[in-house]
């Protein structure tokens, strides 16, 4: 298969691969779509972190018709092999196609997600033959680290009631819902006392892990709770653990597979160790069947010379004992699909302040509302702060769809039966869906694997296919 330039999709994804574009580093890619629209003088738009929307006016006959939001984002995750020199900051991606006719970059990351979509638009915006509504072509930005750009987006920069977001792959298939979320951050300020305990390091390790929303179904471990748990069981005997560090996870949306916590006590070594071993076991039976590499051990470290005062490490372990974390709720209307959900992701101890990041996830606003009361009333019990930041909203599951009939039929009439997939994480789409709470949405992209690694791939004959299906339906969008 070739990537062939005078496709107009293929051309647009070799000009934007040529301009480096990792997230907060668009401005160059943002400005090269606003050099487009007025090549092809179309009124756009951009805004301040650098959004562009580009309006293109309706075909004949189509001029009555409800408008379409067409929608990619314009970021890539930039990653590459150890012994690959680029540099993501100013190199073009290197592209080159494999003998099974997929396109790709040399040791790097491609960009297919969501370069595909970006693509997509801008052949669709230079093709003046092709039927369709009033479009608004939203190209965001910072997508792949929270969905920033879509957020920063204004109500009264669209027109439209049906959108399409293009961030979506498998060519035969669309999504029907996916998760909002909150980036939470719970702290407490900390005492530190001058220790003569001898000290103690609880570890846990080799559990799973994974992403906080295709895998908080499976009753992992998570790794700070579990930490935690221990301190609380030791202290419930011993009476007088202080913390003197307590650090787990690296990302607010991975479950934490690692966590440390350091302690001080006077209590016999011996019944410590043992006493471990007790809650270590009780936790491997537990996860035995679902996190099975669970591994606990206790080790005797150097005495710290502080130690958070007795009554914070109490309160420290009781919060991350009790609080709620992990899968809340499924879904009533999609089998398996989980639609509420909360993940400590992160803890650390820094400037004399315990920090935990949650995430909470939920695919309609009541269930993240109740979650983050529950938060508001708990953390004061135990003395903790708590603050919400980075809201954006779900894209709850519709029975109804215009626009999803319009592509089935469009996959039906080439021997296609439509899937309809459903995601726990969070889409474009639910930021969109609170703008504008009316809106028919669907996704659709062409096949593509190994997004955010260097395996990344796109298929040039699907991307051809999926090309043809996408202006099928805005030419029947009437």
């Amino acid at each position: 298969m070739e990537f062939d330039l005078n496709k107009k999709y293929c051309y647009y994804f070799k000009q934007i691969s040529d301009i480096p574009r990792g997230s907060r580093n668009e401005k160059a890619i943002s400005d090269y779509v606003v050099e487009f629209a007025k090549t092809h003088g179309y009124e756009y738009l951009q805004d301040d972190v650098y959004n562009v929307i580009v309006y293109k006016p309706a075909s004949a006959g189509y001029e009555n018709s409800t408008p379409v939001i067409l929608q990619a984002h314009m970021d890539m995750v930039c990653e590459k092999n150890k012994d690959v020199e680029h540099d993501f900051e100013k190199d073009p991606l290197d592209l080159y196609v494999d003998e099974e006719g997929w396109l790709r970059a040399k040791g790097t990351t491609l960009g297919a997600d969501d370069g595909q979509g970006v693509a997509y638009m801008l052949a669709i915006l230079d093709d003046q033959n092709l039927k369709h509504p009033a479009l608004e072509c939203a190209f965001t930005v910072m997508e792949e680290i929270g969905l920033f750009g879509a957020i920063a987006l204004k109500k009264e920069y669209f027109k439209a009631k049906r959108y399409i977001n293009l961030d979506a792959g498998g060519e035969n298939q669309t999504s029907v819902t996916s998760s909002g979320g909150a980036r939470s951050l719970i702290y407490k300020d900390l005492t530190f006392e001058d220790n003569d305990k001898p000290a103690y390091r609880i570890e846990i390790r080799g559990l799973k892990g994974g992403h906080s929303a295709g895998c908080i179904h499976l009753e992992r471990g998570n790794a700070i709770l579990l930490a935690a748990r221990v301190g609380q069981e030791l202290n419930e005997r011993f009476k007088d653990l202080q913390i003197s560090d307590f650090n787990g996870g690296m990302k607010f949306n991975a479950i934490p597979r690692e966590a440390d916590l350091s302690f001080a006590s006077n209590g016999d070594p011996e019944e410590l160790f043992k006493a471990a071993q007790e809650v270590f076991e009780a936790i491997y039976e537990e996860l035995k069947y679902s996190d099975e590499g669970f591994n606990g051990r206790i080790v005797s470290i150097e005495r710290p010379d502080k130690v958070i005062a007795l009554k914070q490490s109490e309160e420290i372990f009781s919060m991350l004992y009790v609080m709620p974390n992990g899968l809340q709720h499924r879904s009533m209307a999609i089998e398996g699909l989980t639609v509420a959900s909360l993940n400590a992701g992160v803890a650390y101890i820094e400037n004399n302040r315990f920090y935990i990041n949650d995430l909470i996830r939920s695919a309609a606003p009541y269930h993240g509302d109740i979650m983050i009361r529950q938060m508001q009333i708990l953390c004061p019990k135990f003395n903790f702060s708590f603050e919400v930041h980075d809201r954006y909203y779900g894209w709850d599951y519709a029975k109804e769809s215009e626009l999803r009939e319009i592509l089935r039929d469009v996959l039906k009439e080439k021997g296609i039966e439509m899937e309809e997939r459903s995601t726990h994480g969070g889409l474009e789409c639910g930021v969109f869906k609170g703008l504008i709470p009316d809106l028919d949405i669907i996704t659709y992209g062409p096949i593509s694997s190994g997004a955010h690694t260097p395996e990344e791939k796109l298929d040039l004959a699907s991307f051809d296919r999926a090309y043809v299906n996408l202006v099928t339906v805005l030419e029947r969008c009437k």
